[in-house]
């Protein structure tokens, strides 16, 4: 486990350990919390890339030719 210094005005310092108080936990915990979940929503946003990459790769069959109207989707005629 590393150690590491941040500094903050005052009055952020108090609302965090007022924060921390009414939690049941202290400042520090609540720094590596919002650390860890920074790590954590990289980690989701590049699951998702690559889930999206997979995704367009197995799209092969896609003209721009074969669209269909508003009416045809909707099954309507425009009177």
């Amino acid at each position: 486990m590393k150690n590491i210094t941040v500094s903050v005005s005052d009055d952020v310092y108090r609302e965090a350990r007022v924060h921390a108080a009414a939690t049941g936990t202290s400042v520090s915990a609540l720094v590596a919390t919002f650390l860890m979940s920074l790590a954590d929503r990289e980690a989701e946003f590049a699951r998702l890339e690559a889930l999206q990459r997979k995704i367009q790769a197995e799209i092969t069959d896609f003209r721009a030719g074969d669209r269909l109207s508003r009416d045809e989707i909707h099954g309507r005629a425009v009177r």
